[in-house]
């Protein structure tokens, strides 16, 4: 079976997306997955994301990691198949998506997409956890999947690899573990950030859902104010806003970049 697919990035977040509207897209073989999003043996991605019907939006919107497991949301790639289904005629300028994690709304502005996100919520602030020999200070989150964040003074020097694997792994988060994010806080209202994910096992260069999880909880720590620009490993800067509440927060958004790398046909087996 031949598979047509786009390669798109967000913010260097980069993606294999199909258009499964036929459903026939082989989306149960997690090793086939797995291997086509292999840097050096297939395309290369952080992962897949399919457009599927939905009763309930205008599309659906699957997402799996690079280990070929199903995840909930992903804020870089809701932001790369809006602007492909709006593209492909699947959804208008304005749409809603549905997701695992619940519908989110999308709007399109050439390669520019703003996503509101669901409500965040499971806030867990100022928890104390011994981690690689080290207490840290740690802030977590679900921004439609789990996120810690750390704040740290200088962001170059955190040993992401080492320090984000045991947070992702920390018995706090069993079992389904946590994505883990280090801060440091540049001005009233912004941020840098580095991130290791769970599900690809590494640091990546951005992550949707880490950017809107620490936009607010460095905002509920009253170390930044709205709306939050937050610089990424790979250089890119996004915007999150949001309007503070007593439990949270309210209206949570995120803009940022979509843009296509190239196109190409899959081979299924």
């Amino acid at each position: 079976m031949r598979i047509p697919f786009w390669k798109m990035h967000g913010a260097a977040n980069d993606f294999i997306l199909a258009d499964d509207r036929a459903g026939t897209f082989p989306a149960g073989d997690r090793g086939w997955l797995a291997r086509i999003m292999a840097r050096r043996t297939g395309v290369g991605a952080e992962g897949v994301l399919l457009i599927q019907p939905s009763a309930r939006a205008d599309f659906r919107m699957r997402f799996f990691n690079p280990d070929g497991g199903e995840v909930d949301m992903c804020g870089n790639g809701a932001r790369c198949i809006a602007r492909l289904a709006h593209e492909l005629g699947a959804a208008p300028r304005e749409m809603r998506i549905e997701t695992r994690a619940g519908l989110v709304r999308a709007a399109v502005d050439g390669d520019s997409i703003l996503l509101h996100l669901t409500e965040p919520r499971d806030w867990q602030l100022n928890r104390q956890l011994e981690v690689a020999g080290q207490i840290l200070d740690a802030h977590s989150v679900n921004s439609g999947v789990p996120h810690v964040m750390v704040e740290v003074p200088d962001l170059d020097a955190v040993n992401v690899q080492e320090l984000g694997r045991a947070l992702r792994y920390h018995p706090a988060f069993a079992p389904g573990g946590t994505n883990a994010n280090f801060i440091q806080v540049t001005g009233p209202h912004s941020l840098r950030i580095r991130t290791y994910e769970r599900g690809v096992e590494a640091e990546t260069l951005a992550c949707g859902t880490g950017i809107v999880a620490c936009g607010l909880l460095a905002g509920r720590l009253g170390r930044v104010r709205p709306p939050v620009s937050i610089l990424t490993a790979g250089g890119d800067t996004l915007e999150v806003n949001f309007a503070p509440a007593a439990d949270g927060a309210t209206g949570v958004t995120l803009r940022g970049p979509a843009v296509h790398v190239f196109q190409g046909t899959l081979e299924y087996p």
